[in-house]
């Protein structure tokens, strides 16, 4: 599966550029601007399989911080900030760990 299977490639770059520079990401207005947000649930789960690199189930701080490169391969890493920002407001659960279901909610919260 790639990326823009389920989201134009159009919306992606569109949302890259908004953050391309580091400490601009925004996850909101990104995944408004990408399309994810317009998704179903499980739409947006599907895109997390496509994200959670070792297939665990989960996004941890590692796997956040190429969230970018998992939409077009030549973006930027997130920042640590970014990262650890990322993670907080997804992880509902505090287990330092973002689950599919954290993750929809997060896209459509």
């Amino acid at each position: 599966m790639s990326i823009t299977d389920v989201l134009s490639a159009d919306d992606i770059a569109a949302a890259l550029q908004e953050c391309r520079d580091p400490d601009t990401f925004e996850p909101q207005k990104f995944f408004q601007t990408s399309g994810l947000a317009k998704m179903s649930a499980s739409q947006v789960k599907d895109v997390f399989r496509f994200i959670d690199n070792d297939q665990s189930g989960y996004l941890d701080e590692e796997e956040l911080k190429f969230f970018l490169q998992k939409f077009e391969s030549g973006a930027r890493e997130l920042t640590e900030s970014e990262t650890k920002s990322l993670m907080a407001a997804a992880d509902n659960d505090g287990d330092g760990k973002i689950g599919a279901d954290e993750f929809q909610e997060m896209v459509h919260s």
